[in-house]
């Protein structure tokens, strides 16, 4: 439910960004901002969440005015363009204007362990993000290869579920097995070939294109290194950091973590090892 409209996206590009949007603001919710999100899915307080005129009626009886708090409904989990996110009812509209989240996550959630809970909710955005994406694809009237290049583009990118639930892929877990002993100066490992001892060589310019040669190699291993929050890729003028847990690199930025602070930080768990270890 977005109370602030937003402009309807009409091309590939656009429609691709409304969906970055969308999916970043799930993320926060799922990621960085899943305890925030799960007090906001309690089934006891269902109706306190949003305080807007969906869950209280008004009726003034003389000077006044009296509340009655409206029965429990279904909550959805709605990201928004703008990379936020919010919980709320369905639109009351038939047919609605945009497809519309699953409904009742807020009574499946004390049913099942966090973990399994948000998980669910992953499955569920990320159904939910292509059907909107596809809907403006059909109601714009793109064909077979506006459909097709907007498919890759968002397949490019991890699934909620991929993020939420654990290493996105094997090869990016394999690199970050191999890069381990850079995890406490929190960054990624160094794209610049080690120093070698120093020797009185004639052959310096080849010793230069060798170590090129290094590190293009080196850049190539890390350049397909994404983010297990936002999804972006590896960045060599970013600050990154290696949860010790799960071993997935995130941006500082994505997960409030400053070089400073880490440097105290002996042993980092990611917000999704850090949920599922104090509530499993």
């Amino acid at each position: 439910m977005e109370g602030t409209p937003h402009p309807i996206p009409r091309t590939v590009e656009e429609v691709f960004n409304d969906f970055k949007g969308r999916r970043a603001g799930l993320l926060k919710a799922l990621t960085t901002e899943s305890e925030r999100f799960y007090q906001h899915c309690d089934p006891e307080c269902a109706g306190l969440l949003c305080l807007s005129a969906h869950f209280f009626r008004s009726e003034v009886i003389g000077s006044s005015p009296q509340f009655m708090l409206v029965e429990k409904d279904n909550l959805c989990l709605y990201g928004l363009p703008n990379e936020t996110w919010e919980v709320n009812l369905p639109v009351e509209e038939v047919p609605p204007e945009l497809p519309e989240p699953v409904l009742g996550i807020n009574f499946a959630r004390d049913g099942m362990k966090v973990k399994d809970w948000l998980s669910l909710v992953a499955v569920h955005s990320d159904s939910w993000l292509l059907s909107v994406s596809f809907y403006f694809g059909a109601r714009f009237g793109f064909g077979k290869t506006e459909r097709k290049r907007l498919f890759q583009m968002v397949n490019e990118l991890p699934t909620l579920f991929e993020i939420v639930n654990g290493p996105v892929k094997q090869e990016q877990a394999a690199a970050q097995n191999n890069s381990s002993k850079n995890k406490s100066s929190g960054r990624m490992p160094s794209r610049h070939p080690d120093s070698q001892p120093k020797e009185v060589k004639m052959s310096a310019p080849k010793d230069e294109e060798e170590s090129g040669e290094e590190e293009e190699e080196q850049e190539d291993e890390h350049g397909d290194t994404i983010c297990g929050a936002c999804g972006d890729s590896y960045a060599d003028d970013e600050f990154w950091i290696c949860c010790d847990i799960c071993e997935k690199w995130f941006h500082g930025k994505c997960v409030k973590i400053t070089p400073a602070k880490a440097e105290h930080i002996k042993q980092y768990k990611c917000p999704i090892c850090s949920n599922k270890r104090a509530r499993v």
